[in-house]
């Protein structure tokens, strides 16, 4: 995108918040790089130079406009929608990893060689992994120092920082201002979710449109009780991090979501944020989704009626697998039954800050599973086998699966399982590993909505039909489960 050089220009000159995080506009003659959106007068095109990263400004010198903040922007929504090394690299740097394991970490997770991962990171982003987690630490220390009242010492190591010193140093560089200039400016300008004590409270932004309707409704529908819960107009959950455990509250706003954190260690933060964002699907671009899917014109009226459905996804891709094999062929309502059963009798138990929750644990890890006992189980012989067999490579590492995972190879290792078929490996590769293109053909929700629409309504005819919907079947799939009354496609009341 920063390479079409027009079509960028295009995009500052009429402020088109669509583009935010696709690209950066650095501007020669300021010094400051902006988001396409920034509401100041547009610079001279002569004076424009168009970056793929905030990092790569940072890089190159550019400090962060004070007006649009765009490090506060949506992220690309290409990591999200791509499977190679690059895409892969970004969720996990997202995610912490570069400040947890160092570049050393990152290439092993990938499979290549620190070099090649600093080149490839390098020509696509103009920047390499440890300049994109040093621009990513920037931005939560930002949050932290205008959403907190924490000290500035606990903000620099909560944040990810190795010294105050490079901390102050940081913070001043990208954004040219001094740590306490930031909170003071906050305290006088921004707005913020009201805060709860014990927590930490922040906006989470996104590319409108979103409808928040089957996102919510779907986590919500299938919570696990002591995991999940909505109350109070959020989804609440438990979240299992690298440094401690968590409690997360998300509820939809008309331009954000509303996110309010209890952590038991703050360098947890970062890592949080960014596995909310990739369960209610945030990076997205509902508008090249809806594009696509508005082309056919039996799903048409579908996109219209109710545009930016997300994918909604996971915090625990682990998790969600043991879920997915809990819930097959069974109804939403016996699935949780089971789930809660599990969580009860091996789960961690965990506080929740607010007294009138109740979140009790987190879902059981698949170490712990790997203790049940098969026949405690009130599942059919041929399930519990599936589950012990998928609980046993989840443990010994030989299934892995991430935000990191190579989506093909994924799908071939749980094909592999015993009791696993195309429903399962799809729901699997759609809401636990992120493929937008993840395609449920055989669900019965599925075909019962094509048949009502007019489409194929058997596996193969559908899967034909659906390629024109290709790389966005995931998305056409929530829009089709929305065709029915379940509670999945509605918020709570």
């Amino acid at each position: 995108m920063y390479t079409d050089t027009d079509r960028c220009v295009r995009a500052v000159q009429s402020k088109d918040a669509r583009f935010d995080g696709w690209f950066f506009t650095a501007v020669r003659t300021t010094g400051i790089y902006c988001r396409p959106s920034c509401p100041a007068v547009p610079p001279k095109v002569e004076n424009m130079t168009f970056l793929p990263s905030a990092a790569a400004c940072q890089q190159a010198g550019f400090r962060a406009c004070k007006r649009c903040r765009p490090d506060t922007s949506p992220g690309s929504p290409e990591w999200n929608a791509r499977a190679d090394a690059v895409a892969r690299a970004m969720r996990l740097i997202q995610d912490g990893v570069v400040d947890r394991e160092g570049v050393p970490g990152l290439a092993v997770r990938l499979g290549y060689s620190t070099r090649q991962v600093e080149r490839q990171l390098n020509a696509e982003l103009g920047a390499g992994p440890l300049a994109l987690a040093r621009a990513q630490r920037a931005q939560t220390a930002r949050l932290l120092i205008e959403t907190s009242e924490l000290p500035m010492g606990d903000i620099a190591f909560a944040a990810g920082f190795s010294s105050i010193r490079t901390f102050n140093e940081t913070v001043r560089e990208v954004f040219a201002l001094a740590p306490g200039e930031l909170r003071l400016r906050a305290g006088k300008t921004s707005r913020h979710v009201p805060r709860v004590p014990g927590t930490i409270s922040l906006r989470l932004p996104y590319r409108a449109p979103l409808n928040p309707d089957n996102l919510f409704g779907h986590l919500a529908a299938t919570g696990v009780p002591g995991v999940e819960e909505w109350r109070a107009g959020a989804y609440r959950r438990t979240l299992r991090l690298p440094y401690g455990t968590g409690v997360v509250a998300l509820s939809p706003q008309p331009d954000h979501i509303g996110c309010q954190l209890a952590l038991t260690d703050l360098r947890d933060l970062t890592i949080a944020i960014s596995r909310c964002r990739w369960m209610l699907d945030l990076d997205a671009d509902p508008e090249a989704v809806d594009e696509q899917l508005r082309a056919d014109p039996l799903l048409a009226p579908l996109v219209d009626k109710a545009p930016g459905r997300r994918v909604p996804r996971t915090v625990d891709a682990a998790e969600f697998a043991v879920r997915a094999v809990l819930g097959q062929q069974v109804s939403t309502a016996a699935a949780r039954t089971h789930a809660a059963r599990l969580v009860a009798a091996y789960g961690e138990p965990v506080a929740d800050p607010d007294p009138e929750g109740g979140l009790t644990h987190l879902f059981p890890s698949p170490q712990a599973l790997a203790a049940l006992d098969p026949e405690s189980l009130a599942l059919p012989a041929s399930r519990r086998t599936t589950l012990t067999t998928l609980v046993g490579a989840l443990a010994d590492g030989s299934l892995p699966l991430g935000i990191d995972s190579d989506w093909e190879t994924a799908r071939a290792r749980l094909n592999a399982l015993p009791g696993f078929g195309p429903w399962t490996t799809e729901v699997i590769a759609m809401r636990a590993l992120g493929d937008p293109d993840a395609f449920l053909p055989s669900d019965l929700g599925v075909r019962r909505a094509a048949k009502e629409l007019g489409l194929p309504s058997t596996p193969a005819a559908l899967t034909a039909r659906a390629a024109g919907w290709r790389p966005w079947r995931a998305y056409a799939v929530q829009y089709l489960w929305a065709t029915d009354a379940h509670p999945i496609n509605h918020l709570p009341v």
